[in-house]
C-alpha cells in the first residue's frame, strides 16, 4: 500500500533499523485491521495471588559473580521531565547535594561490578532529546572501570513518524520537521536492543539476564537473590507488580484474559471510558506493573525470530495534532507500545508481587521533596531506605499550591525534616527555614 511504502522509505532516510521499521509495519497493520485496541473489563478477570519476592528470595542463595557477568542492566532514560518544568533528561535531576539519578545508577552499578571482580553491563536507553547531555555527564566517570567511553553505554530509542488519520500517511510539516516524529514508547526496547545489534553483542559476551528499569524509580535496584531465582526458574520474562493503592489508580494493571488465562497488562489508554471506574478499582485489580522487568536475553532473540524480527505488542493509538500547540494543525496518529506488555508475547512469563520499596519513582516536586529531606537516606551503593524513624511507612507529601508544580520551586520551599512526619500538606506559598523540624500531621493552609 501507498502509506507502507511512504512510512518505510520515511525511515529508512532516517536511517532507522530494519528492527525499528517491522515494529512500526507491526502497528500500523493493528491500525488499518480495525480491530479492537481497548480492552474490555467482560474480557478479563482480576489477577489471583502473585508469588512474593520475600519468599522468593528467601529461598534463594546469594547469586555468584558468575551469575552477575551473566547480567546487563538498562535503564530507560529518555525523559526530560517536562511536567516538572525541566528541559534536560530528567536523570540529571538533583535529589541530594551533588547527587543526581544518573550519579546513583552509576554508583548501584559500580557496587555490583565490586561483587562481580569484572566490569558489569550497564546500558541506558536514551532518546534523541536526552542522549547528549547523558553522555556528557557520564564522561566524568571514564576513569571508574565501568566503561571506556561514554558512547559504550548507550541505547539510542528509535523515533516513529506521526500518521494523518485519514489516509495513516506520514504527516508532512516543512520547516518543521521535527513535529513529524513522535516516541514510540518504551515497548520500542526490544526494536533498539535488536536493530542497534545490542542484543547480539550481548549474547556474544555471555551476557543471559536483562533487568530493566526507570531510571527515576530509585528502589529498582538489580538484586542479586533474585537473580538467583530468575537463573533457576527458567522463565524468559518477569514483571515485578506491586499491590495498587488509590495513588495507584492510573497505572496499568494485570489482569487474566479469559479466553485461554494468559497473563495480560491492561493500560488506561486502553480502557473503553465506560471501564475507566473498573479499571481504577483497586480491589478488583489489585497489581500493577512496576516496569521494573526481568528478561531471558537468548528467549527474546529466539522469539523475535520466530515472528518475523519483532515482539508484536498491544498498540496504543493517541489521537493528537501534528503540532501539539496548535489545535487547526493535520490530525494525526501517534502509535506508542508498552515494554511490560510482552508478558503476554512470552511462553511461561510470569509476575511477582514485590514489596513498595521496589517501587519509587519522582513523578512531582512531592516526590522530590521526600527525596531531598532526610526521611530518606541513600547509601554508598546506591541503596535507598527510609530513616528509622519512619518505621517503613513513608511521609505522604502533598505540595497543593500550582507553585509547586516545578522542581525549581522547591529552592524557595525549603528542606525542612521529615523524618518524623506522617503527613505534610502545602495549599498555600511557603518558606521553611533552615534546620526546621515537622513531626506527626501537618497541614499548612494559611
Amino acid at each position: 500500500m501507498r502509506s507502507d511504502k511512504l512510512i518505510r522509505e520515511k525511515m529508512e532516510r532516517e536511517g532507522l533499523s530494519e528492527a525499528a521499521i517491522r515494529a512500526m509495519m507491526h502497528g500500523v497493520e493493528e491500525l488499518r485491521s480495525g480491530r479492537k485496541m481497548t480492552i474490555g473489563e467482560d474480557e478479563i478477570s482480576p489477577t489471583p495471588e502473585l508469588p512474593k519476592w520475600e519468599e522468593l528470595v528467601a529461598s534463594s542463595e546469594e547469586a555468584d559473580a558468575g551469575l552477575l557477568r551473566q547480567m546487563v542492566v538498562i535503564k530507560l532514560n529518555g525523559g526530560l521531565g517536562t511536567s516538572m518544568g525541566l528541559q534536560k533528561a530528567k536523570s540529571l535531576l538533583s535529589i541530594k547535594p551533588g547527587v543526581n539519578f544518573l550519579d546513583l545508577i552509576v554508583r548501584q552499578a559500580l557496587a555490583l561490578q565490586r561483587k562481580a571482580g569484572c566490569a558489569v553491563q550497564l546500558l541506558l536507553m536514551n532518546s534523541f532529546s536526552t542522549s547528549a547531555d547523558t553522555l556528557q555527564h557520564l564522561r566524568r566517570y571514564t576513569g571508574e572501570g565501568l566503561f571506556e567511553h561514554a558512547e559504550d553505554v548507550e541505547l539510542l530509542q528509535n523515533k516513529v513518524p506521526k500518521l494523518r488519520r485519514d489516509t495513516l500517511e506520514p504527516v508532512s510539516l516543512p520547516g518543521r520537521e521535527e513535529l513529524e516524529w513522535c516516541p514510540p514508547g518504551h515497548g520500542d526496547l526490544y526494536a533498539a536492543l535488536a536493530g542497534s545489534g545490542w542484543l547480539e553483542k550481548l549474547l556474544e559476551r555471555g551476557v543471559k539476564y536483562a533487568f530493566v528499569s526507570n531510571s527515576d524509580n530509585l528502589g529498582a535496584l538489580p538484586d542479586v537473590r533474585f537473580l538467583r531465582w530468575f537463573a533457576q526458574s527458567d522463565a524468559p520474562f518477569v514483571m515485578e507488580a506491586t499491590e495498587r493503592t488509590e495513588a495507584d489508580k492510573k497505572g496499568g494493571h494485570l489482569a487474566l484474559r479469559k479466553t485461554d488465562g494468559q497473563l495480560i497488562l491492561r493500560e488506561v489508554a486502553q480502557c473503553a471510558e465506560h471501564d475507566v471506574p473498573s479499571f481504577q478499582d483497586i480491589s478488583r485489580h489489585r497489581f500493577f506493573n512496576t516496569n521494573n522487568l526481568w528478561i531471558r536475553l537468548d528467549a527474546l532473540r529466539d522469539f523475535m525470530q520466530q515472528h518475523g524480527g519483532v515482539i508484536p505488542l498491544p498498540v496504543i493509538r493517541n489521537a493528537k495534532t501534528a503540532d501539539p500547540r496548535d489545535p487547526q494543525s493535520a490530525p494525526v496518529y501517534q502509535l506508542e507500545t508498552a515494554m511490560g506488555a510482552a508478558i503476554q508475547c512470552f511462553p511461561g512469563a510470569q509476575a511477582v508481587n514485590v514489596p513498595r520499596s521496589r517501587f519509587f519513582p519522582v513523578k512531582t516536586s512531592s516526590d522530590l521533596l521526600l527525596l531531598r529531606s532526610d526521611a530518606v537516606e541513600i547509601d554508598d551503593a546506591g541503596r535507598m531506605q527510609l530513616a528509622p524513624e519512619c518505621h517503613g511507612s513513608a511521609p505522604v507529601i502533598r505540595l497543593n499550591h500550582p507553585s509547586y508544580k516545578l522542581a525549581d520551586s522547591l529552592d524557595a520551599l525549603g528542606v525542612p525534616s521529615l523524618k518524623n512526619v506522617r503527613r505534610l500538606t502545602v495549599d498555600v506559598p511557603w518558606h521553611f527555614e533552615p534546620g526546621a523540624v515537622l513531626s506527626g500531621d501537618v497541614h499548612i493552609k494559611a
